[in-house]
Formats: C-alpha cells, sequence, structure tokens
C-alpha cells in the first residue's frame, strides 16, 4: 500500500497565519505606544484607542490582558537582551564588561521608564511565564559565563561563578528599582559606577590572576 502523502497547507491558511502575527505585533507596538503615553497603569481602553481598533478585536489576538503583557515583556527583553550582549562583548577586559553592561541596563530603562514600570509592576499568576525573570536568568548565566572565563585564567576554582554572575545582575535590578521609585535621585551614571565598584571589590579579588 502506497504511503500517505501529506497534503499541501492551505494557501489562505498561511496568509492568515501571516496576518495573525503581524497583527500582533501591530499591538504590542500600540501597547508600548499607549504606555509611553499614559504611563505603566494604561488601561485596555487606551491601548485599543492606540491600536485603532476596539479590546474585541484585540482580544482576538491575545486571549487576555496577560497574553499581551508576556508578548509586550518578550519584546522588551528581546531588545534588552540584545544590548546587553553587544556591551558584555565591547571588552575583553571583565572589569569593562560589567561597567558595560550595568550602564546598558540602567541607560535602557532611564530612557523608557514608563516601560520597565509597566513590565515589572504586572503580577502573572504564579504559573505564568515572567520573560523578565527568564531575561534575569539569561544575563545572570551570561555574566556567570564571563566570570568562569576570568576565575580559569586566574587559575581558581569556577564553582561559585554562576551565582557570583547571578547575584551581580539581581543587586543591579533591585537598585534600579529603587533608583526608579526614588524619582532617580543620582545621575545614571554616578549609580552604574558605583554598581560597577560594588559588583568588582566581590569579583576582582577572585577573577585576578595568582601571581607567581
Amino acid at each position: 500500500m502506497d504511503a500517505p502523502t501529506t497534503q499541501p497547507r492551505d494557501r489562505r491558511s498561511s496568509r492568515w497565519d501571516e496576518h495573525r502575527r503581524a497583527r500582533r505585533e501591530q499591538l504590542v507596538q500600540a501597547t508600548l505606544t499607549a504606555v509611553g503615553k499614559h504611563g505603566a497603569g494604561v488601561g485596555m481602553d487606551e491601548i485599543a484607542a492606540e491600536a485603532g481598533t476596539s479590546k474585541t478585536v484585540v482580544y482576538r489576538h491575545f486571549t487576555d490582558r496577560n497574553e499581551l503583557y508576556v508578548a509586550v515583556c518578550t519584546r522588551v527583553a528581546e531588545q534588552l537582551t540584545r544590548k546587553l550582549r553587544e556591551a558584555i562583548g565591547s571588552s575583553d577586559h571583565p572589569r569593562e564588561m560589567v561597567a558595560a553592561a550595568v550602564e546598558t541596563y540602567l541607560h535602557f530603562l532611564e530612557a523608557d521608564p514608563e516601560v520597565y514600570r509597566f513590565v515589572v509592576s504586572h503580577q502573572l499568576p504564579t504559573d505564568g511565564d515572567d520573560p523578565l525573570t527568564s531575561l534575569s536568568d539569561l544575563v545572570g548565566d551570561e555574566l556567570g559565563a564571563l566570570v568562569a572565563a576570568a576565575l580559569r585564567n586566574a587559575g581558581q576554582d569556577t564553582a561559585a561563578a554562576v551565582p557570583w554572575g547571578h547575584s551581580v545582575i539581581g543587586g543591579v535590578r533591585a537598585a534600579a528599582d529603587w533608583w526608579l521609585r526614588a524619582d532617580r535621585p543620582m545621575p545614571r551614571t554616578q549609580l552604574a559606577a558605583s554598581l560597577t565598584d560594588l559588583a568588582w571589590a566581590g569579583l576582582g579579588g577572585v577573577v585576578t590572576p595568582r601571581t607567581p
């Protein structure tokens, strides 16, 4: 018996998938624009108005506000991840890499603080997938890999590299959240330098090559 042949996918279905993907991207961008105009507490009516449509149409593409929120966070996380990777790759010196990552993170949130507040203030259900948590994990792992490489060069044990990387990222994020809540009481560059000094005070002593 001949094997069953796979029927080619209906072109109309493919076109609809592409249209739906493009429309979702438009709605994500409209949400970011609405947040910029109305602040982190933006409502669905304001988001729909920015998109030139109705809430009913928005919910055709996103099952609820949480799904739209996750899509927005994913967009923001992808942008920030790209910038952080570029910053970390801008130097071969571990301290300069840490400094570039801290400065990039703070610059990113200062450039659009309402978007940052929007993505960090929304609470997902306990079984939800939080892109920002995933982002923190990703950046922590990457910084941990950087620390591990520096430790190997210094002839040191690399076992603590990953938790150290995560501790640095966690500290920067906590300080950045405070900085925004306190209405930026110091210049961004000063905060970045202070956080870099603090991180390097711990890391510098263990990633410096041993002297014979």
